[in-house]
């Protein structure tokens, strides 16, 4: 115990011993060389497996070891392998069997990630770049066969260390694979075909067994993080493919199965197939994000809202129309004029594939069918009428438009919503006389109702006249009524008067009748009375009081002739001035 710690110290120390004892530490590969052997290395060869002469296939681990001479042998310490975390390295085999001239890369084989060299060569492994790759961690490699490039090492190997970093395929974006290694695309193909069980890429050797090709895959990488081999395999990240809402994405597929046209019987002018398969699929995208391989399929959007086309000199933002302009037609009576068209469209979702089956884009749905379909419906139809019916039956124009439009355009499984004329552009001569005809005609309307005006406005005058005079005939008219009617009143009160005279007199006639009547009664009652005498003279004395007969005068004269009459004259004065005072004091 005592010498072995001796030992140990010595060699701790440097100082050589005579013992053949070599101490490996823990982080190095101790690769044997062996100086002279019975036995030399076969030809091509580069590690011994039995004894040979030269780089031993196996290592001397961490420790102490014994019976390496000096003499016979030559130690090298190799710092272990170290891969950092989110890189990979790749190998370079310097020796083994040679790499078949269908490939590139040598196989992987069971030799624990190249740390035992010897498994490596006795199991098959061949000589150059392999396919097997290092991911982070520490490996005990015997360097003598297998160079490691690292990150730090990769200018060195002719690499960029961004290559040997993990391949993160971003989100949103999917990786496009081309393989480097692995058999010919068979002809007719343009990628290889997707094969099972090889962890997308990362496992090269399955993907070879598999039956993998060489060249464009395919299969994607989506979004994450791969441990691949750039020798074996190159990625390109592109964007997902996105269907905005408003469209469906028809995808036209250059790999898959065989083709199988699933259209039907009816729908003679294309094919279509199930998903996977190689041709226009059946079913189209609907919006969202989708990983698909644009370098072997094709994604034509198609809206699904209504498209407007304009044949005129607007183009709408989705530019299918940048193409069109006006119609150019000519008419009836030889004058050519423009149109200005536009026509509404819609294509369902799951006509979609059909129509593009069938005209292989919506650009070329729009110059290989509706501008034939619209621009000679209309300079067919514009033959049969003058520009002026034309103009002037414009709205039957467009709705005869519209319904051979829609027949047609249903043969493409294609809805069309409506066809509407814009602006029409007549030839300028043809407006001008038009114009100069129109204005005529106008001015001769005005002048006919100017006429009218003052033949109206003397008959105005007339009827107005005719109001006057007719006004002073209804009022002598009305004088003759009221003069008819104030004599037939005056006659009818004559004879009214006349009748009541008659009436009155026949009345106070029979009133004198009867009062005389009554009066000989009572004069002869009187006279039967009093007596014929002495009825008369109470008569008298009734007469004279009832009629106030004065038989004595106010004034009596009498005297001489002279002094009576004076006398006379004072009296009748004085009762004239009596009289008068008693009047006043009346009032």
């Amino acid at each position: 115990m005592t010498l072995l710690i001796i030992i140990a110290l010595l060699v701790l120390l440097g100082v050589p011993i005579g013992l053949g004892m070599v101490l490996i530490r823990e982080r190095q590969v101790g690769i044997v060389v062996k100086r002279f052997a019975s036995r030399a290395l076969a030809p091509g060869r580069l590690l011994a497996l039995d004894g040979e002469a030269g780089y031993q296939a196996e290592t001397l681990a961490p420790g102490l070891h014994s019976g390496y001479w000096r003499w016979q042998y030559r130690i090298i310490k190799a710092p272990v392998t170290i891969v950092p975390q989110g890189e990979i390295a790749l190998v370079l085999a310097a020796d083994g069997a040679a790499i078949p001239s269908e490939r590139i890369l040598g196989k992987i084989v069971d030799c624990e990630n190249f740390q035992d060299a010897r498994r490596f060569l006795v199991n098959g492994g061949e000589k150059g770049r392999q396919l097997g790759i290092l991911t982070a961690g520490t490996y005990r490699i015997n360097t003598a066969l297998f160079n490691v490039i690292t990150g730090a090492a990769a200018s060195a190997n002719g690499m960029a260390p961004e290559q040997l970093q993990l391949l993160q395929v971003e989100s949103d974006k999917v990786g496009i694979v081309t393989t480097k290694d692995g058999r010919p695309i068979e002809a007719g193909e343009i990628a290889g075909p997707v094969i099972a069980g090889h962890e997308n890429f990362q496992n090269a050797q399955a993907f070879l067994d598999g039956g993998g090709r060489r060249g464009l895959q395919e299969q994607v990488l989506l979004s994450g993080t791969w441990n691949l081999n750039p020798w074996f395999a190159h990625v390109e990240q592109v964007p997902m493919v996105q269907i905005p809402i408003g469209y469906v994405g028809v995808v036209i597929s250059f790999v898959g199965m065989a083709h199988e046209d699933v259209s039907g019987l009816e729908f003679k002018h294309g094919d279509l197939v199930i998903v996977g398969h190689k041709g226009v699929w059946v079913t189209p995208l609907y919006p969202g994000k989708h990983p698909i391989n644009t370098r072997v399929m094709k994604v034509e959007l198609v809206p699904t809202t209504n498209i407007v086309l304009n044949w005129a000199a607007r183009i709408e933002a989705h530019n299918y129309d940048s193409k069109l302009s006006s119609i150019t037609v000519r008419s009836k009576d030889g004058f050519g004029f423009n149109l200005d068209v536009s026509q509404i469209i819609h294509v369902g979702a799951l006509d979609a594939p059909k129509v593009i089956s069938r005209v292989g884009s919506m650009q070329n749905l729009v110059d290989h069918v509706l501008q034939p379909i619209v621009g000679n419906y209309f300079r067919n139809s514009a033959q049969d009428y003058s520009v002026l019916d034309f103009l002037g039956a414009r709205s039957q124009r467009q709705v005869e438009a519209a319904a051979h439009i829609r027949a047609a355009l249903a043969a493409y499984d294609v809805q069309a919503i409506d066809t509407l004329i814009g602006d029409i552009h007549p030839p300028a001569e043809l407006m001008q006389t038009q114009t100069e005809r129109k204005i005529a005609e106008e001015q001769r309307k005005t002048y006919e109702v100017q006429e009218a005006a003052q033949m109206q406005r003397q008959q105005l005058v007339r009827q107005t006249s005719l109001a006057d005079i007719q006004r002073e005939v209804v009022g002598a008219e009305q004088g003759v009524n009221i003069a008819e009617l104030t004599a037939s009143a005056s006659v009818k009160h004559a004879a009214g008067e006349a009748e009541s005279t008659r009436l009155r007199a026949l009345g106070e006639a029979e009133a004198i009748r009867a009062t005389g009547q009554a009066k000989a009664a009572a004069y002869r009652a009187g006279v039967e009375s009093l007596g014929a005498q002495g009825y008369t003279v109470m008569q008298l004395m009734q007469i004279v009081g009832e009629r106030n007969v004065r038989i004595v005068p106010d004034v009596a004269v009498t005297g001489a002739a002279g002094n009576g009459m004076v006398d006379g004259l004072l009296g009748l004065m004085l009762r004239h001035q009596a009289e008068g005072n008693g009047a006043a004091k009346e009032k």
